[in-house]
């Protein structure tokens, strides 16, 4: 399936100069960057060791000694690709210059208060910035896109999501010091997506919790439900310790429309970091005949594939030739109201049955 006209290049891609030197770094911004032939000029990270190993197997022809010097050295019209912990994002931002263009990894900080603070700062410098919320842009994500603009699966009126994996955690320490961690920096994607796909819910029911071989962990384990009205489902199950191999582990979306469904399979986040093959079906309903459902190839994957899409539409928006940035960080507010009242819902609890 041909998903390319909603993957538009930049008529004149811009250079990029990255803060952070982590493993998303490693794994999907810089191979995205690559893939697309996106220039990257320089890296800057606290660990110079991290950053000097990306810069020789990336080619980056510079490694910052500290952010003035990624600033300075910046190319004049550069994306400056933020990619550090959000608690880290705010002195980040106070140090770019105004007018900058931003790409802010995902979440736009801690909580709620953080990114009012941070969608203040953006707005007093005059940035143009976007959040990393990639997974709008992932292949299976804009195919799925496709079929429902053509009307192919009539109108939606169920959206699910369904992780049930086993996620080293490990591989990311710092996530173990947070008072919020699986609504926060992975259910936020699906909250993000479900906000950009059906609008913005009345109000959501939700519980995060722990599980006993993560107790280190704020939350892994969470359950949440989206409030649409009466004929609207829209509900985020995410299990990520179920540690008994790949033969029961799911990792799906959904879509349920009055004429049809589609399921595409979220291949990247079982057996990670290996992962697993993605896979996209789509079933339509026709007068007296049973349902039937079909397989469709698509070029690319969520990591690293997404992570070009994110960085063209900032791209395109700052060039003037898209009229919108999907991700700005105005909308990218709304999604952390929307993570804010399920830590809410989950720390007030439901109804108790002895009414």
């Amino acid at each position: 399936m041909d998903i390319s006209s909603q993957l538009a290049s930049p008529g004149q891609p811009r250079p990029i100069v990255i803060v952070g030197a982590g493993g998303i770094v490693k794994d999907a911004h810089l191979p995205a960057y690559a893939k697309a032939g996106f220039e990257v000029a320089a890296i800057y990270d606290l660990d110079a060791a991290k950053a000097t190993a990306l810069a020789a197997q990336f080619a980056i022809p510079k490694v910052c000694t500290s952010l003035p010097d990624l600033i300075a050295s910046a190319p004049r019209d550069a994306i400056v690709d933020v990619a550090v912990p959000a608690a880290a994002t705010q002195e980040v931002l106070e140090q770019l210059p105004d007018h900058a263009t931003v790409l802010i990894q995902k979440p736009l900080g801690n909580d709620l208060a953080e990114a009012k603070k941070l969608q203040s700062l953006v707005e007093a410098k005059a940035l143009t910035a976007a959040v990393n919320f990639q997974l709008r842009f992932a292949p299976f994500v804009l195919a799925a896109k496709s079929l429902i603009t053509q009307g192919v699966i009539g109108k939606l009126h169920d959206m699910e999501v369904r992780v049930c994996v086993y996620t080293p955690w490990q591989l990311w320490q710092f996530l173990e010091t947070l008072p919020r961690m699986e609504i926060l920096y992975h259910s936020i994607h699906y909250l993000d997506l479900m906000r950009d796909m059906l609008g913005e819910p009345n109000s959501v029911y939700a519980k995060t919790i722990k599980h006993p071989h993560t107790a280190k962990l704020a939350s892994s384990r969470s359950s949440i439900i989206l409030d649409y009205g009466d004929t609207i489902r829209s509900v985020i199950s995410t299990n990520h310790g179920h540690n008994f191999g790949l033969q029961h582990q799911e990792s799906f979306i959904k879509w349920e429309g009055t004429k049809g469904a589609i399921k595409a399979t979220m291949g990247l986040l079982m057996n990670y970091p290996q992962g697993e093959a993605d896979s996209f079906e789509y079933c339509t309903l026709a007068e007296g005949q049973p349902p039937q459902w079909q397989s469709l190839t698509l070029e690319g994957t969520w990591f690293p594939d997404a992570f070009i899409g994110s960085m063209s539409s900032l791209m395109r928006f700052a060039e003037g030739s898209s009229p919108t940035l999907p991700t700005a960080t105005h909308d990218a507010l709304k999604t952390m109201q929307l993570v804010e009242a399920a830590h809410v819902s989950s720390d007030e609890g439901g109804v108790r049955i002895d009414l």
